[in-house]
């Protein structure tokens, strides 16, 4: 199963100024070689050298095309806990009956048959059958856009990573935002390569889809 994560010094280039979500930022694939380091990998120079090649793929990746950004309060996400259910770790859910807060898991596993006593205290932990929740806010902020796609038809595309950068033309200065790791390399054979978004999962980063 899929897992992202954002680069340490994502946050801080965003706040100053150096990263906007936008048609600048980027999509590239990288081969099962990369070994991310999310503190001190920076720039997209530092990872490049293990870039993913292949049918309908080009140096660099792709941009991203309709890039959203939105704020949806805790009682309107869409996603209600279930009782008896199969949750991995960046599952996020609101209680079926909306307390105001979020809840984002932790630990991987099966959700007990009755729902357990939500807390609502920021950062507090609860548990639940085999899942560990926390409670991560009152809203959350979605990064979004149009599913990058590659074509890989008359050939093949394999890559287990796909890594997010805001492109300024330099690779040297290009600051690295997030990673999504599919666990294993992915190939597609004469087929499209898609890097494909599940709400159920992360708010922020995709997953691989082929």
């Amino acid at each position: 199963m899929a897992t992202g994560d954002f680069y340490a010094n994502a946050i801080s280039k965003a706040f100053g100024g150096n990263i906007t979500w936008g048609t600048s930022v980027k999509v590239a694939l990288l081969t099962a070689s990369y070994t991310p380091n999310l503190n001190t990998d920076t720039f997209w120079g530092d990872i490049s050298a293990a870039e993913a090649t292949g049918t309908g793929y080009t140096s660099g990746g792709a941009a991203l095309a309709s890039p959203t950004n939105t704020v949806t309060a805790a009682n309107s996400w869409s996603t209600q806990w279930a009782g008896t259910t199969a949750y991995t770790v960046g599952a996020i859910v609101r209680p079926t009956s909306g307390n105001g807060f979020l809840y984002r898991a932790t630990t991987a596993g099966t959700s007990a048959g009755s729902a357990p006593t939500w807390p609502t205290v920021i950062g507090a932990n609860v548990s639940d059958g085999g899942v560990a929740w926390d409670c991560i806010g009152t809203a959350i902020t979605r990064l979004g856009a149009t599913n990058p796609s590659w074509d890989a038809s008359g050939g093949s595309l394999t890559a287990r990573y796909a890594v997010f950068y805001y492109s300024t033309g330099t690779a040297s200065t290009s600051p690295l935002i997030g990673v999504v790791d599919q666990g294993t390399a992915v190939t597609a054979t004469n087929a499209s390569f898609t890097v494909q978004a599940d709400p159920n999962i992360s708010a922020f980063f995709p997953f691989f889809s082929s």
